[in-house]
């Protein structure tokens, strides 16, 4: 017999999976979206540099994705560390975003 606890267990295991995969599907498709525009920003970038505002669509999807990582990676997950993940969100993209500009 399975108990309560295994029940809750498997329950808990079924939304943080669909969690997941929800939230690849939103990445995927947000990747499909901004194809066209992130493929022209990198051409452009070798070409005259980038200025503030191609910078931060950059900065961005680089903060999204470490960030992202980094909580997959941590002890708790996305759902426990939230407080700190959309503080390291900021701080890691306002960081990238003028890096990237000053660099390229």
């Amino acid at each position: 017999m399975i108990g309560n606890s295994d029940l809750k267990d498997r329950n808990d295991s079924r939304k943080i999976l669909l969690a997941l995969a929800v939230l690849f599907i939103v990445l995927i498709t947000a990747m499909i979206f901004i194809s066209d525009d992130f493929s022209a920003i990198l051409s452009k970038s070798t070409a005259e540099g980038l200025g503030l505002k191609d910078s931060a669509v950059v900065s961005f999807f680089v903060s999204l994705v470490l960030v992202t990582v980094l909580a997959m990676v941590s002890g708790d997950g996305l759902i426990g560390e939230v407080q700190f993940v959309v503080v390291g969100f900021l701080l890691f993209f306002i960081v990238f975003w003028f890096m990237i500009a000053w660099v390229f």
